[in-house]
């Protein structure tokens, strides 16, 4: 998978992640060249995946259908979930119009928001190794 884009200004574009596996038909992606988190935009799946170095549940990003970031679910710490930056906590970020638009154009996210039951049940099959 290549940056924002394959072929840049007529060049091929350095790849920044790389497919590692699948979960339940979602791509798992590892960043490259010191890239950590996950594309904010997408060209061809509608999420991806991103595992912790022992490979158990990070991060989902979740497109819609025009490619863009719209769902974050993370677990990790999450001070103004838990109270502390120790304690990790399923939780969600939504990237869309409410909020304002950084200096690269792309929409800024919510405040972490505790992941609901309803969306716990429905993305629990793509938690690896967390005990719900």
């Amino acid at each position: 998978m290549g940056g924002r884009g394959t072929f840049a200004v007529g060049n091929n574009a350095d790849y920044t992640y790389e497919t590692v596996g699948f979960i339940e038909g979602i791509k798992v992606l590892k960043g490259l060249n010191g890239k950590h988190g996950l594309p904010e935009s997408s060209h061809s799946s509608n999420a991806y995946i991103k595992l912790k170095p022992d490979g158990t549940f990070h991060e989902m990003r979740i497109y819609d259908n025009n490619h863009t970031l719209c769902i974050e679910i993370a677990y990790h710490p999450e001070k103004s979930l838990t109270g502390n930056n120790h304690t990790p906590v399923l939780h969600y970020h939504i990237y869309d119009e409410r909020f304002s638009r950084n200096s690269t154009g792309a929409f800024m996210r919510s405040p972490a928001i505790c992941l609901p039951e309803v969306m716990k049940r429905t993305y629990k099959k793509y938690f690896r190794g967390i005990k719900l």
